[in-house]
């Protein structure tokens, strides 16, 4: 089952969140990689990577006692073209929407 754009739109609206993404744009890195730029317990690291995972944003993979993340690119890059489809100019609608209900008439 694909996660949907608002677990995706949750996870980023964390600043933690955020900043791990940020930090694999170079390439992966292991949890304790991550972990020890932030001062925050391993629980709570572990939540973090639990949403971005949920929402599809990290990849990851074991290896031997390490566990790497990974920025999963495909869905960063569908995120913004949802949100640059929704900034273009020719997107925006050309009459904002009527207050009255249909079959009414105007004041």
């Amino acid at each position: 089952m694909a996660p949907s754009s608002n677990e995706a739109f949750k996870a980023i609206a964390d600043p933690t969140r955020r900043e791990i993404l940020r930090l694999l744009r170079r390439g992966e890195m292991t949890a304790g990689d991550l972990a020890e730029r932030f001062d925050m317990t391993k629980p709570t690291m572990s939540h973090h990577f639990a949403v971005l995972k949920d929402a599809d944003l990290l990849t990851s993979r074991r290896d031997g006692q390490q566990i790497w993340y990974g920025l999963n690119t495909t869905v960063v890059q569908d995120l913004m073209a949802w949100a640059m489809d929704l900034m273009r100019s020719d997107a925006a609608p050309k009459d904002p929407p009527s207050k009255t209900p249909p079959g009414e008439d105007a004041p």
